[in-house]
């Protein structure tokens, strides 16, 4: 064994022993380092499998996405002799065209080419996706059961066996979840509630997946260590029995080259392909032999539900994208008991890294990151137990370290980790309260209060991992995880034959793990033969192509003052999406709800980056008539701080992020620190999802507002314009927009006169051609009702030349898209007057003005720089009630009966929510209940009648006698006149139901109310 250098000369916890086995050194709480050796496919207990070949592709010369999807879910679906034994689609030699993703959704697939030097998977056009894409479709519902807690005071780092109480009912094969909570205790101890970190209980939970290997009266005996202690001080731990239904298991990505398309122009280009291959709710999986080019977020991403998942002998080359967070990630897991071996990576910003509470084992062996432009290591919260073994860092660093607000709320990152024969420019190591990190033998320079020693020295054995392997399983196992090219060679003090040796052994270039990767790559090329007696795949079916619509659109139309629906009128709750704030924390991500331009990279789920369809499925559910969407404040979450300082680099960007209407253009500086905005170029992504989120909106009948601009930009906190495109040092069209910007108070920003200035020509030909393009982009989609802005009160003149670009364009498309009419009421009103605009506007959407209870107007003004609500906390009016909001609405339907109207003041407004005030208004997307269908039909030929002050109710009423009356005082006999025999029929306004039903004769009818709302229908 090697002696630790004087420099750092601290004992080895980890050495070899007299008989060749490692010894373990413990701490004085028992803490040791754990075995890493259970991490990769099937614990490390059996080596990668050669799956069957089940059919074999060949490219098509055109787009093989349909005929590659129709082929590995065909694979799934085959028998097999043996359960769950993968069986593998083999793609001939040759180039694939994927313009979609490709989802592995099913046990037991196995995609495999002829070769990385012989296969390409390419993907293609702008689609920010993951090539590859392995997770089921339904997300697996964990069942816990027999929670039992920890009986001991303490369960050491390292422990492979818990201690629990006699009768707790486990047995040997059980598979158990062991769950550390994260308590206000332990999160004290750590000082991570300070500003800038901010921990929360429950935030930071460990959670291990582990298999029972043995048990007795006193407790388990573990198929893997635990990686952070349980301490009965800080909370205990629990063990449960554990079972995850739909998980895959058996899935593998091999032999293949994976390559994304770019804009070669744009040195730093995003529209395309981010991830060669993202994984969640997987275990036993693997990715080999494959070589990556291109992508934008990194090779292979395995989320919080990946286990033993293997990845070795994969290539990272040539990533484009920003030089900003959450991008070029090449290796990256927050998954438990996951092996990199032998991966390479260059000009990557974070090369081997680790996620949120990733419970470990983990590690990365035999490792190389070329030309690195930042570091790696655990980037998130509480990574334990992760062991970096013969790691090089060319020009980067090795961090275990606290890293406090980079991310937002990250803190101590790294616990319980080991660094092993590394080298990098820089390690970082700290110990955080509780726990420890250790270095042992290294080039490097060292910063930190880890244990670390060996600087400059070589450990023995070479691999700790390999080690560890060959202690448990044995050598032949051990081997697997060779060839090693870490040469400790004694060299300083040659004999002449040495020297003579080391001479000639220096007339060709020093081995490199790329070149070791690329030799392997090239064999498993040379080897490859095709399958024999396999079926062939078929040919692509163009009715499958992805993303096609599954259903015909059911389009709104204007029937009488009515937004309808397949001849219903539209009803059903508003939905006003997140714009602001959220973290890629799986278990925080859905309380933020959706929004549809949020991006978590290779992060899928509510809260994270949304999957359209079960969004609209859900909004569905919830009885949602409209979705009403605009941009976000800003790009990334640092900027929820609102200080207005500029960022010094995009490298510490934080998602999720809100995509802008705009394309980045590769150019300067902007002060978020990723590269400036083109307001003449669009950002693919963005208005990919625009368009798509409206296909589903007009495929299940339900609106979609698009708010053109979103005036929280350009007044109130001056952070709502830091990081805007439409400021000039944001982006490279030159705006005539004052910069820097003129704060007032160092704080505020009153910028939404220059803003909607129409005399500045430049600035407004940029926003024409913008608003042409909301208009083009959604050309397709009927249910897309066009807005001018989210938190409006802009100008007259703004809103006219608004509404004149969208004439425009209706003339030259042979157009008619729907058309809003949202602002202030004088300019509305006004507005309204013109019948050459009158025209042009489908829906008068009163927002930003309503009756109070009194009677009195509330009309905040257009045009004075104030944000509603800024003006809304100067007023001191009284707020809306049922009959003023029904009032609102009532006379604009009444004013313009062809018109429809809509009511959201609630949102801008002393106003309540009153769906039912709404309709009997006679106001369309009123937030009521499902109602019958006959009713919903009725309703379209139907219109508000006149009502005098004090009236006892609200009356819809139709030419051939239909009427719908909501009673504004349940307790009184309703009094009605009847011209003709009539079915009546009570709605309970909560629930739109019909609680009774009866037949009158026509004439005077004094009736006892069953609920508030009556229908009329005569017989």
């Amino acid at each position: 064994m090697l002696v630790a250098s004087n420099v750092c000369a601290q004992s080895w916890p980890v050495a070899r022993g007299a008989g060749g086995r490692l010894d373990y050194q413990r701490n004085e709480h028992g803490d040791r380092v754990p075995d890493f050796s259970s991490c990769g496919y099937q614990g490390g207990d059996h080596p990668l499998p050669n799956a069957e070949a089940a059919l074999l592709v060949r490219p098509s010369g055109g787009d093989d996405t349909a005929q590659l999807q129709a082929a590995i879910d065909r694979v799934a679906h085959l028998p097999v002799e043996e359960a769950g034994a993968p069986r593998a689609v083999c793609l001939a030699a040759g180039e694939f065209r994927v313009s979609g993703s490709l989802r592995v959704r099913d046990s037991g697939v196995v995609l495999r080419g002829a070769g990385a030097d012989a296969t390409t998977i390419i993907a293609t056009g702008t689609g920010r996706r993951p090539l590859i894409r392995i997770e089921p479709t339904d997300a697996p519902k964990p069942k816990l059961t027999n929670e039992t807690p920890i009986s001991a005071d303490r369960v050491p780092v390292g422990a492979a066996r818990l201690p629990l109480a006699v009768g707790h009912g486990f047995q040997a094969g059980d598979r158990i979840l062991i769950t550390r909570p994260s308590t206000d205790e332990w999160i004290a101890h750590l000082g991570a509630k300070v500003f800038g970190v901010g921990w929360r209980a429950g935030r930071c939970d460990i959670r291990w997946e582990r298999v029972v290997t043995a048990a007795d009266d006193d407790g388990v005996d573990l198929d893997a260590p635990l990686t952070t202690a349980i301490e009965s001080r800080f909370g205990g731990g629990t063990v449960a029995r554990y079972e995850a239904p739909g998980r895959l298991e058996n899935v593998g990505v091999e032999h293949l080259t994976l390559r994304s398309e770019l804009d070669d122009s744009n040195p730093h280009d995003e529209a395309h392909s981010w991830h060669g291959v993202v994984a969640n709710q997987v275990r036993d999986a693997w990715v080999r032999g494959v070589r990556f080019q291109h992508f934008a977020g990194g090779a292979v991403l395995l989320l919080e539900g990946a286990s033993r998942v293997t990845v070795e002998d994969c290539l990272v080359l040539e990533p484009v994208s920003e030089l900003a967070g959450y991008r070029r990630q090449s290796f990256f897991t927050q998954g438990g008991q996951c092996l990199f071996l032998r991966c390479y990576s260059e000009r990557a910003l974070h090369d081997f890294a680790l996620g949120h509470c990733a419970p470990g084992p983990n590690a990365f062996v035999n490792c190389y990151a070329e030309r690195s432009l930042g570091d790696s290591g655990p980037l998130e919260s509480w990574a334990s137990g992760v062991l970096f073994d013969n790691v090089r860092i060319d020009g980067g660093e090795l961090c275990f370290v606290n890293r406090w607000l980079h991310p937002p709320g990250a803190g101590w990152s790294a616990a319980n980790c080991l660094a092993w024969n590394c080298q990098a420019g820089v390690i970082r190591a700290f110990n955080p309260p509780s726990a420890q990190n250790w270095v042992v033998c290294f080039w490097a320079k060292p910063i930190g209060d880890a244990h670390i020693t060996g600087d400059g020295d070589f450990a023995r054995p070479i691999s700790l991992f390999q080690q560890q392997l060959a202690d448990r399983l044995g050598t032949q196992p051990a081997e697997r995880i060779g060839p090693l090219l870490l040469d400790p060679i004694a060299s300083t003090n040659p004999t002449l034959k040495q020297a003579k040796r080391f001479v000639a052994e220096s007339d060709e270039p020093g081995p490199t793990l790329r070149g070791l990767i690329e030799r392997r790559l090239a064999e498993q090329t040379a080897a490859w033969t095709p399958p024999q007696n396999v079926p062939i795949g078929g040919e692509p079916d163009p009715d499958s192509a992805p993303d096609q619509p599954t259903q015909p659109p059911r389009p709104i139309t204007l029937a009488n003052g009515w937004l309808t629906v397949d001849g219903r009128v539209l009803t059903g709750g508003h939905v006003n999406p997140t714009w602001w704030r959220g973290t890629i924390r799986p278990a925080d991500a859905p309380q933020f709800g959706p929004s549809i331009s949020r991006w978590a990279p290779g992060r899928y789920g509510v809260g994270l980056t949304d999957e359209l369809q079960p969004t609209i499925d859900r909004l569905a559910a919830l009885n949602t008539a409209a979705y009403d969407h605009h941009y976000g404040l800003w790009y990334d979450r640092r900027r929820d701080d609102h200080l207005l300082v500029r960022r010094p680099s995009g490298v510490n960007a934080a998602p999720p992020f809100f995509e802008q209407p705009f394309a980045r253009s590769g150019q300067g500086s902007a002060w978020d620190g990723l590269t400036r905005y083109d307001l003449t170029k669009f950002n693919a992504w963005y208005w990919r999802r625009i368009t798509d989120f409206a296909g589903l909106c007009d495929q299940r009948g339900m609106a979609f507002f698009h708010q053109h601009y979103f005036q929280h930009n350009i007044l109130e906190a001056g952070a709502h314009w830091a990081d805007s495109p439409w400021r000039p040092v944001n982006n490279v069209n030159q705006v005539d927009l004052p910069e820097p910007p003129p704060y007032i108070g160092d704080k505020r920003i009153f910028l939404a006169h220059k803003f909607y200035d129409v005399s500045n020509r430049h600035l407004a030909e940029l926003q024409a051609n913008y608003v042409r393009h909301c208009l083009s982009a959604t050309k397709a989609n009927p249910n897309v009702i066009h807005s001018i802005s989210a938190e409006y009160t802009g100008p007259l003149e703004f809103t006219q030349a608004w509404l004149g670009t969208i004439r425009d364009w209706q003339a030259a498309e042979q157009a008619d898209p729907l058309v809003a009419l949202a602002c202030t009421k004088a300019e509305q009103d006004e507005l309204l007057s013109d019948p050459a605009l009158l025209d042009l506007i489908d829906l008068i959407d009163i927002r930003y003005w309503c009756y109070a209870r009194n009677g009195e107007l509330y009309a905040p003004l257009g045009g004075a720089s104030l944000s509603p609500r800024q003006q809304l906390r100067r007023s001191r009016q009284l707020s809306a009630d049922f009959r003023s909001i029904a009032r609102s609405v009532r006379e604009y339907r009444l004013r313009y009966p062809q018109k429809a109207v809509a009511y959201f003041a609630e949102m801008y407004c002393k106003s309540p929510r009153e769906g039912w005030a709404v309709l009997m208004g006679g106001g369309s997307l009123a937030a009521v209940p499902p109602l019958p269908e006959p009713l919903a039909r009725a309703l379209v030929d139907m219109a508000p009648e006149p009502v005098d002050e004090g009236a006892a109710a609200l009356t819809l009423s139709s030419p051939t006698g239909g009427r719908l009356v909501y009673l504004l005082d349940n307790d009184r006999p309703a009094k009605l006149d009847l011209p003709a025999a009539s079915r009546l029929a009570w709605i309970d306004p909560r629930t739109g139901r019909v609680t009774a039903e009866e037949s009158h004769p026509a004439g005077a009818a004094e009736l006892t109310p069953q609920a508030p709302v009556l229908w009329i229908q005569p017989e």
